[in-house]
Order: C-alpha cells, then structure tokens, then sequence
C-alpha cells in the first residue's frame, strides 16, 4: 500500500524541528550552513509568494517542502510560463531515507499542482546530487538544463501540466 502524505503549513511551532532538520549531516550536505539555511526559511514563513509546508506519513512528521512562485524570485531559470511555482524539499529524519518517500511526497505534491492549474513545476538539485535527481525523475520531473543560481550551478528540473 502506497503512503499517505499530509502537507501540513509550516507554522512557528515547527522551527525548532525545521532547525533540527538542517543541522542532520545529510540534509547539510546539500542545504549547506545549517543556521544560513534556518535564517532563510524561517525568514520566508508568511511570505506571501511562499508556501512552506511540514510533510507527515502516518502521524509522523518526516520532510519539508517549500513551493514559491518562481516569479517572485530572481532563480537563474530563464523564462517560465506565467503561474510556474518551484519547490525544494528535504527528508529530514535519517530513517526515512532510502523506502521512496522523496519521489512519492513530491510526486503527490506535483500532481496535486498541476491538477489545480498550475503550468509548470521546477526543480534544481545540484547536479552532484543523484539521489534527488533520481527522486525526482520517478517524481515525473524531466532534466532540462544547467543553470546558473544564486546558489550556484543547478540541475534544471522541470515537470509540465499533461505530463505524467
């Protein structure tokens, strides 16, 4: 049977969780400085171009999730089609990596997106990092391009309304 995912608003109440998670060695591998990382996402709670949610299976909470309006940020993606949102992910409990929860929490998160009128999806791993570019691909997310971002050379990333 396939797990259920809750995408809970991230509030307040879930910082020290949130801080928890990026200071784990496999979340920091890819976020980088664990308190930049905490200043940024916890800056963006109510950011109205900003979604921020805490991903739970079973009653338990395991992953963040945040989907932005690409719009609304300087990203490095080029041109994207009006209402494009991207998202960036992490499974912050080490005992939930490795059973298929990256790919399937993004790929119900996605569908539900694209179902309500959403064009586009992106998505930038770094391209170092194969177990998200993976994730993502069984996620229904096709390689698009290098990009360079804010953050440094991406993985471009994309998933289109009608694709599968």
């Amino acid at each position: 049977m396939a797990a259920r995912y809750e995408f809970t608003p991230m509030t307040a109440a879930d910082l020290p969780l949130i801080r928890r998670w990026l200071e784990t060695p496999h979340v920091a591998e890819w976020w980088h400085d664990p308190v930049e990382q905490f200043e940024l996402v916890s800056g963006d709670l109510g950011h109205p171009d900003m979604a921020q949610f805490i991903v739970a299976t079973d009653a338990r909470p395991f992953a963040y999730l945040q989907c932005y309006n690409i719009s609304a940020w300087d990203a490095g993606f080029g041109p994207q089609p009006d209402g494009t949102r991207g998202l960036d992910q992490f499974i912050g409990e080490p005992d939930m990596l490795d059973r298929g929860h990256g790919s399937a929490l993004v790929r119900t998160f996605a569908e539900n997106l694209l179902a309500n009128g959403t064009p586009r999806i992106v998505i930038d791993p770094d391209p170092n990092n194969t177990r998200a570019i993976r994730a993502y691909e069984k996620a229904g997310f096709s390689k698009d391009r290098l990009v360079d971002t804010p953050d440094g050379v991406a993985l471009l990333m994309f998933r289109n309304a009608g694709a599968s």
